[in-house]
């Protein structure tokens, strides 16, 4: 006779997911309904009927968050890695991750890693001046390494960037014992393969978790979900200070006269590689149907 029990989807793979119940990790595959309707992520709580190791996920407890790609839900903050050498990390990367996540109010740290081979001053700068908490790193000198870990002790997070950028090689720095697969990164190409396949989530600590999750291409930014184009202006926190001053109450920033927020880049108050990157995702989020919002928002509940 199963048993019904509640734990936490420590890894998703092929259908298959690994919850960590009180009494050890159990093998489950997900209700037909489920994987239709609202897949199970990696950071999901939920109640499965046990048979030994074996189970069913019946139910998804209600989710304080969730994200599609990286495929986590219940993050406490997400943590985007970027580099200033092989591969360089392209500020759009950036800012089109941090958007989905402001626009779910998930904090968003910076960590700009492989310090030791390029401090990448300007993307700090960028950031930093934009209100990001930003994290140096290095595993080789162990440069920001502590600072990184204060940074996320007690909470649970989601380590995210694209490939090649270090993300495995800092939890290896974080915690040791978990020596997991690191990458070279391709010298012709500029980027780096793969070594996370999937998303898992490790215990670091009482109380601190990561999920650890594949590295994307530009290409894989294009097919991550985006909010509205009328909220989109909430997900940069940095324009807070000049949204409602513009001439025009519904002012998409862009180009109509009396705008207050390009008035701030003017000043050099606004970084420009944000504001470039918002008119990007602004022509993007035009092309979305008010009906495949919904559908996406449905699916995260």
């Amino acid at each position: 006779m199963s048993q019904k029990e509640i734990g936490r989807i420590v890894r998703s793979l092929s259908g298959f997911y690994e919850v960590s119940c009180p009494g050890g990790e159990v093998t489950c595959r997900a209700r037909g309904i489920l994987r239709r309707d609202k897949p199970p992520l990696t950071g999901d709580l939920v109640e499965i009927s046990r048979q030994g190791r074996q189970g069913t996920v019946e139910a998804i407890l209600p989710r304080k968050n969730a994200f599609l790609r990286p495929a986590v839900a219940n993050i406490d903050a997400l943590v985007i890695f970027a580099a200033g050498v092989n591969p360089v990390t392209e500020p759009f990367l950036i800012d089109r991750v941090a958007a989905i996540a402001q626009s779910r109010e998930v904090p968003v740290l910076l960590c700009v890693n492989k310090s030791d081979l390029e401090p990448a001053d300007s993307l700090r700068e960028i950031y930093q001046r934009a209100g990001f908490p930003v994290f140096c790193t290095s595993a080789v000198t162990g440069q920001g390494v502590e600072e990184l870990w204060q940074a996320i002790r007690g909470k649970f997070t989601a380590f995210t960037g694209n490939s090649g950028v270090g993300k495995s090689s800092i939890l290896n720095a974080l915690c040791p014992t978990l020596a997991l697969p690191t990458g070279e990164v391709s010298e012709k190409l500029g980027r780096g393969r793969h070594t996370t396949r999937h998303v898992e989530l490790y215990r670091l600590g009482e109380d601190t978790y990561v999920a650890d999750t594949p590295g994307f291409s530009s290409f894989d930014t294009e097919r991550m979900e985006l909010t509205d184009k009328e909220t989109l202006q909430y997900a940069f926190p940095d324009f807070a200070p000049h949204l409602g001053h513009c001439q025009f109450r519904d002012c998409t920033h862009r180009s109509e006269p009396g705008c207050a927020l390009r008035a701030a880049l003017e000043r050099g108050q606004v970084e420009k590689t944000r504001y470039e990157s918002y008119l990007r995702l602004y022509a993007q989020a035009e092309q979305i149907k008010p009906w495949e919002l919904e559908k996406r928002e449905e699916k995260s509940l």
